[in-house]
């Protein structure tokens, strides 16, 4: 049986955590920031949590992670 491929795109935008859980970015915090407030970019520096409705989604698209 062959080696699986891990999804290229996802290795860059999520990270498991140790108790399983899928991490990800804030969408929304690389371009036009002018027009967004203060309180908005600081709140979309801060990391957060896939929904579980998609974790499943996700893990398979990381098959080594």
């Amino acid at each position: 049986m062959p080696k699986m491929k891990t999804h290229s795109a996802s290795k860059k935008r999520f990270k498991l955590t140790a108790t399983g859980k899928v991490k990800r970015t804030m969408v929304g915090a690389n371009h036009i920031l002018t027009k967004k407030s203060t309180k908005r970019k600081r709140t979309l520096r801060k990391g957060s949590f896939v929904d579980s409705t998609q974790t499943k989604t996700v893990k398979k698209l990381l098959p080594y992670a």
